[in-house]
């Protein structure tokens, strides 16, 4: 009997193993595909059969990109644009979800159902609300225009209580007593419990920012304030069908999120077993 059950966990792993394989080798594709594109010379990239491998390997397609296109002011308008979105959407979710976790009063659960509710509602359905609110407020143009609409998600709001939930009540009992008000009681107590989670909202959010293309679009009128994604999207012509260039745009706007990812993943999965726990 236990070999029998030995051999099901082994052959169950196994074909766990190869339906994750397969899965990544699936999503992974199109971007090593891209950089094996920007690698390769320019009568490489259409030679039939492909090469997977370009040989020779050569970097002309990133020199050319970075020297003709004003890739410096596009990174720092993304960054701009980045930090601010994240600063803020940690911030409002992690003050909105603390109330909603930790405090006790009539309608808490009803006031959490009617902010989860908006899930269910496209994005694009809140476009021309938000552009006239901007209008309105006379941000057109600006960069608050581009992060406002989105300064607080309500993922981030379901993720953060989650991992509020988790935190034992003795911590908060022993803080009260110590005579921490309820600010105090959330910045120098929750909060640093649901570092993780705040990391995971931070990847979410970074990778949203950094990939806003619509929104920018519409609501930014001067190049200058153009985040690198609205950037990118003049390659087209700018290029014409050049693929080297296209990918090699491409990765370079790639990298800071797969930079940022490398160094806080172990925070992005704790965060998320934090929420998958309640």
């Amino acid at each position: 009997m236990k070999k029998q059950r030995s051999k099901k966990k082994i052959i169950k792993r196994t074909i766990n193993y190869l339906v994750l394989t397969a899965l990544a080798l699936f999503f992974i594709f199109p971007f090593l595909w891209a950089l094996s594109t920007s690698l390769k010379t320019s009568t490489d990239v259409l030679a039939w059969p492909p090469k997977w491998i370009p040989k020779p390997a050569t970097l002309d397609a990133y020199k050319y990109v970075i020297s003709n296109v004003p890739f410096a002011r596009y990174f720092i308008n993304s960054l701009i644009i980045t930090v601010l979105g994240i600063i803020f959407n940690v911030g409002f979710a992690s003050l909105a979800a603390y109330p909603l976790a930790r405090l006790k009063f009539k309608g808490r659960d009803l006031i959490f159902f009617l902010i989860l509710l908006p899930m269910m509602i496209p994005i694009q359905g809140g476009l021309i609300v938000n552009f006239i609110t901007i209008l309105n407020l006379k941000l057109y143009d600006t960069y608050l225009a581009v992060v406002l609409p989105s300064a607080v998600s309500i993922f981030g709001i379901f993720i953060m209580r989650q991992n509020y939930l988790s935190i034992p009540r003795d911590l908060e009992d022993a803080a009260r007593i110590d005579g921490c008000n309820e600010f105090q009681l959330w910045w120098k107590i929750m909060f640093p419990m649901v570092r993780p989670a705040a990391t995971a909202l931070s990847i979410i959010s970074f990778a949203g920012f950094w990939n806003a293309f619509l929104w920018p679009l519409i609501v930014l009128q001067n190049e200058n304030k153009f985040p690198l994604q609205v950037g990118l999207s003049y390659l087209n012509n700018m290029f014409e069908q050049n693929y080297r260039y296209i990918t090699a745009s491409l990765i370079v706007a790639a990298l800071p999120i797969l930079i940022f990812f490398f160094f806080t993943q172990r925070y992005f999965i704790e965060g998320y077993q934090g929420a998958l726990k309640q």
